[in-house]
């Protein structure tokens, strides 16, 4: 990957909880050519995953997501909210980074028994968001083919977290 992730992290210093600094790569969003390339690093690790279709969990996954489908030709699966879906949707709750719960859901008929499905998002933090987007995707016949992030943040364990729940295909762009 050419391009410098550092260049484009804003720090939100004791957040979610004191000694961890939140990151996030908005600017990034803002730079067609850096978005473009790490699009299209995500891309390169998806290639050999044999991958069916691309889940993307909240709005940040979309923004991953959508166009990681779009560079591999296959189609995009989104991970909601409860509540936002207009048809009947598979759920599964998740603790949130600064405490609470919430839930995600994704249409039951977005994936089909067997699908591969590659998990995406901007930022790995707690992986709360990414165990639940995997147990719905599980839980209505597909298989977790792999997962992949921009930034992981270490200090709140989310990869120790996500891989509990069984060894997958992994990349993380740039450790924090």
């Amino acid at each position: 990957m050419t391009v410098d992730l550092h260049n484009y992290l804003v720090t939100v210093a004791d957040f979610p909880e004191p000694g961890v600094d939140f990151i996030d790569i908005s600017p990034l969003m803002r730079d067609g050519v850096a978005y473009k390339q790490t699009i299209d690093s995500i891309a390169d690790f998806a290639k050999n995953l044999d991958v069916d279709l691309v889940a993307g969990p909240e709005s940040r996954g979309f923004i991953v997501g959508s166009p990681l489908a779009y560079a591999l030709n296959i189609g995009f699966v989104p991970a909601r909210k409860g509540g936002k879906l207009p048809r009947e949707a598979e759920r599964a709750s998740y603790t949130l980074e600064y405490g609470g719960e919430n839930i995600l859901e994704i249409h039951k008929d977005a994936i089909k028994p067997g699908q591969r499905v590659l998990i995406v998002d901007d930022l790995l933090a707690t992986g709360g968001t990414i165990n639940a987007t995997r147990e719905i995707i599980e839980k209505l016949g597909g298989v977790v083919a792999g997962v992949a992030f921009i930034i992981e943040l270490e200090a709140l364990h989310g990869r120790d977290k996500i891989m509990q729940a069984g060894d997958v295909p992994f990349l993380t762009l740039m450790t924090y």
